[in-house]
């Protein structure tokens, strides 16, 4: 089977043409090709697939194998393969997802996608602004955003401090998340500049999360703490977030994707 190893920020995926190849067992496909010992190494598995109502359809499944509705670096990078690739002949499309359709606008330099922005809907608050939490004895507030998938955001002086792989997976199984959440850690350091961290739900701590950073420059406006256009420094880059609060309501992620490498592999030797 052929794949694409592509990138956003860092957050890394496995991308399949599902226009020319058939893969009957995702869920399984993403535990073995994610394993970075005895796989291809990432954090999950898209597949890229025809839609009926949208130019592509896309599938994405963490590393334990669970199928989340969304991901912005990954719909991101989708982008960049439909076009590239030229499975759409326009800068501007269409992309269904678990969460929805999203309209995605590319920036190409030499017939190739450089930057992507994704119309990436409007947030649901799911969460008292802030919410009290309790988890392993010590106390946190937090604020829940939903941008088609669950969000808990934290904020906190010095994120680098962090145990995450540690304190991560209470934080994602705690009884106030009965679908499990990702949870975002937010160090504010002006009102135009976020950093963040973060531990997602089936694949721990990843070098970026979109939808995750779409959530928090959300959540940060609507408490106050930061203007409603902010630059998200993650491990593995930079996004910029523009939510139109007073107009549709929607919020827009613009980034880079980048196609680290093509091969194949053996279905049957993974």
């Amino acid at each position: 089977m052929k794949f694409t190893k592509m990138q956003g920020t860092g957050n890394d995926y496995v991308y399949i043409n599902c226009f020319e190849e058939s893969v009957e067992a995702p869920n399984e496909l993403a535990k073995k090709v994610s394993d970075r010992h005895f796989g291809i190494g990432s954090d999950g598995l898209i597949l890229i697939c025809p839609s009926e109502t949208a130019d592509c359809r896309m599938r994405m499944f963490n590393a334990d194998g669970s199928e989340s509705q969304m991901c912005g670096n990954g719909i991101r990078c989708v982008g960049k393969y439909v076009y590239d690739h030229r499975l759409v002949e326009k800068t501007e499309f269409d992309v269904e997802t678990g969460a929805g359709i999203k309209h995605l606008k590319v920036k190409p330099e030499n017939g190739r996608a450089v930057k992507i922005t994704v119309d990436m809907g409007v947030p649901e608050i799911t969460s008292q602004v802030p919410e009290a939490i309790c988890i392993e004895g010590k106390d946190y507030e937090f604020i829940g955003i939903s941008m088609g998938n669950p969000h808990a955001i934290y904020y906190m002086d010095h994120i680098d401090d962090l145990d995450l792989e540690s304190i991560g997976p209470a934080f994602e199984t705690h009884e106030r998340f009965p679908e499990r959440t990702n949870s975002e850690f937010i160090q504010v350091v002006n009102r135009n500049y976020i950093r963040m961290r973060v531990w997602e739900r089936g694949s721990g701590e990843t070098w970026a999360c979109g939808t995750g950073a779409t959530a928090s420059a959300v959540a940060s406006a609507l408490s106050g703490r930061t203007s409603h256009t902010v630059e998200v420094e993650l491990k593995g880059g930079n996004l910029t977030i523009h939510w139109d609060r007073e107009g549709s309501g929607h919020v827009f992620m613009t980034g880079p994707a980048a196609e680290v490498f093509e091969g194949e592999f053996d279905i049957n030797n993974l």
